[in-house]
């Protein structure tokens, strides 16, 4: 069986959510602290055993890939200064198997999944959306690939959202659970509305594909928002090999969101070594304050 070593980071996005914040700065570059969302992602690829990463950038991208690569002059300076703390730390996303294409068009995630055809060659791997950051004992991506060693078919990651919200995303019909909250399914559903939805549970950000996905992409007509759906990609692979969903019950944020930025950005600061206490003492005082405003 071929080991699943290889992982796409789809990155060319807008960030239309994120104006006016977004115009110049690529958004999977806005920090969490003091690092950027991107990075999480990476890290859990590295977590998981993948190997080699590809990110799919697109226009005003280049400082992700500045991010992954050496700065000789900032290492020689903080060398200087003996900040040799600061000096290891922005060494680690140096070192690591980074390689980057552009979606020259923004033509939707099926579109930006196939500039990775080349990359991925013949192996089964992992798509991975910088938008959602997931936190569980075992990573997400790791739990994917450990579907794959028992199934050999692909398998995406799903969770139970409220029922009113299916619209936002992609939706299966599961036609029974087997062990470990891993499902058959019987169709997938790109943003179904709420009295269409077949289930409450979404495809999220994780997905692990063999790679006859691609000649499905290569002929995949546009869908939902005029795009290429990677979903409706998914649903026709469904059809002539298993594609299977894991159930994940641990903690996912949604960073492409305003509100579910500063959720992760507040918890992850509680837990930041060098901001928590004064973290705590703020949200302590700002509670007392909003209690007297009442």
């Amino acid at each position: 069986m071929v080991k699943v070593r290889k992982a796409v980071i789809p990155a060319a996005g807008l960030g239309t959510r994120f104006l006016p914040a977004t115009k110049a700065m690529a958004k999977e570059m806005l920090p969490i602290v003091d690092k950027p969302t991107i990075q999480f992602i990476v890290e859990e690829a590295i977590a998981s055993g993948i190997e080699d990463i590809l990110i799919v950038t697109g226009k005003s991208k280049r400082s992700i890939e500045d991010h992954f690569d050496s700065n000789i002059e900032l290492e020689e300076h903080l060398r200087q200064q003996g900040k040799n703390d600061l000096l290891d730390l922005i060494k680690q996303t140096a070192n690591l198997n980074l390689y980057f294409v552009r979606q020259p068009y923004p033509k939707g995630l099926g579109h930006a999944v196939l500039q990775a055809k080349a990359f991925v060659g013949n192996e089964p791997f992992v798509v991975m959306l910088g938008d959602d950051i997931m936190e569980d004992e075992v990573p997400l991506t790791k739990q994917l690939i450990d579907v794959y060693d028992q199934t050999h078919a692909s398998n995406i990651a799903v969770m139970e959202v409220p029922h009113e919200e299916t619209s936002k995303y992609g939706i299966i019909a599961p036609e029974r659970q087997l062990d470990d909250g891993v499902y058959n399914v019987e169709r997938f559903v790109e943003k179904p509305k709420p009295e269409e939805a077949p289930s409450n549970l979404a495809i999220i950000g994780r997905y692990l594909l063999t790679p006859e996905i691609f000649t499905i992409l290569e002929n995949q007509q546009p869908g939902a928002g005029n795009e290429i759906q990677l979903t409706d990609a998914i649903d026709t692979l469904n059809k002539t090999q298993r594609v299977f969903a894991k159930r994940f019950d641990g903690k996912r944020y949604d960073v492409g969101s305003k509100i579910g930025f500063m959720e992760m950005s507040i918890e992850y600061g509680l837990k930041h070594p060098q901001i928590s206490q004064d973290l705590k003492e703020l949200i302590k005082d700002l509670g007392h304050r909003l209690e007297n405003e009442e």
